[in-house]
């Protein structure tokens, strides 16, 4: 065995140790309590059978993309999805990337350089802490949600500065005070981007997300929708004036050194949005949400407080909530358990996802097994 061989087996072996091994599963055969299919469009028979039938119809509409935008990969229906989700969102425009975290890692690694400060919430998902190492600007991380420990950052940065939070954070299921935090960065002529994959298709008006909610639109710098959550498609978009897109486009490396996504991803994304904006979901998640949190009052003290279909159940130690996901597997429910190093020690948990596919009969059940392990 090599020295490289040798150094991978060894910290394989220390995974283990730990309890945090991470390994891939087929297993989908038990109710889903776990993906981030919030609204159901990802399994909708419908709607699947709509995209299959209008991509049948497009001869067009080729398998893959054959290249990246800038070559080959471009069409005028991908510029005109970009011009509706703009729209939809209140923003000036939109450019599609392949993931969240290609559009993170292309917009923040960008936008700043040496000199320029990135200040980010501790608990801001990893593309945003990779975009910001890769922009060589200074990098500083405030206590989550803390404005006090945000502005002292804010004092201590240096040129352009961006402030990094999520809407609807994935592992806890908060929100960000988005309100205060804009206008805290405008005292300090800092920018703020939000990324709303988690509160797209939950939170405002067709499910526009958190910052239009708050009618925040025209102060943040940019935002980070996906399409992988509640719009079970594939994808993202970042959001913003028009000078910010053509810069991506110049700039984004990981929009510009990427093949296109293929043209029925992009009309699955595009059939999704119409969807949120024919239909009113909101009102059903709520209720899905409402109906859990009243199943678990009397033991609501050990779940993260959170008004989002992410449900946390604070389990500390690894090998414990492992063991917990396992038994509630086992009953035939699926859930996930969350463990250290993706979430600090002492906070392993279990995260409980809520769709609107899961029936009251489920989530009580799931409640009362939940109940047992505590």
């Amino acid at each position: 065995m090599g020295k490289l061989e040798q150094q991978i087996s060894d910290r394989l072996a220390k995974r283990e140790t730990d309890q945090s091994i991470r390994s891939l599963s087929t297993d989908k055969d038990r109710v889903d309590f776990y993906s981030n299919d919030y609204l159901g469009f990802a399994r909708c028979p419908a709607l699947r059978s709509e995209v299959l039938e209008i991509a049948l119809a497009h001869e067009e509409y080729t398998l893959g993309s054959t290249g990246s935008r800038l070559i080959s990969g471009n069409d005028d229906f991908t510029e005109q999805l970009e011009k509706d989700i703009a729209g939809f969102h209140y923003a000036e425009s939109a450019l599609l990337f392949n993931s969240g975290y290609d559009a993170n890692v292309g917009l923040f690694s960008s936008i700043v350089q040496r000199g320029d400060t990135i200040i980010a919430d501790e608990l801001a998902h990893a593309s945003i802490i990779d975009g910001a190492r890769l922009s060589n600007a200074f990098r500083y991380t405030f206590k989550h949600n803390d404005l006090e420990s945000l502005e002292n950052k804010l004092k201590a940065s240096k040129g352009n500065t961006v402030v990094a939070v999520e809407s609807v954070y994935s592992m806890d299921g908060d929100q960000a005070p988005l309100t205060e935090i804009v206008q805290l960065a405008e005292k300090f002529g800092a920018s703020v981007i939000v990324d709303e994959a988690h509160a797209v298709g939950i939170f405002g008006a067709q499910g526009r997300g958190l910052v239009c909610q708050l009618e925040l639109e025209n102060r943040v710098f940019a935002r980070v929708v996906t399409f992988g959550k509640s719009l079970g498609a594939h994808g993202a978009a970042v959001l913003g004036s028009s000078k910010l897109r053509s810069f991506l486009i110049n700039y984004a490396r990981s929009f510009i050194y990427s093949t296109a996504a293929p043209a029925i991803a992009h009309l699955t994304v595009k059939r999704c949005y119409e969807r949120l904006q024919n239909g009113n979901f909101q009102p059903a998640v709520h209720e899905k949400i409402r109906t859990f949190k009243k199943s678990v009052s009397s033991f609501s003290h050990f779940f993260l407080p959170s008004d989002s279909p992410i449900q946390s159940l604070i389990l500390p130690g690894n090998q414990r909530v492992r063991q917990a996901a396992e038994h509630i597997r086992n009953e035939g429910f699926n859930v996930k358990a969350i463990l250290h190093p993706t979430v600090q020690q002492g906070n392993e948990r279990l995260r409980i996802c809520l769709h609107l596919f899961n029936h009251d009969t489920e989530i009580n059940t799931l409640s009362q097994l939940v109940q047992t392990l505590l």
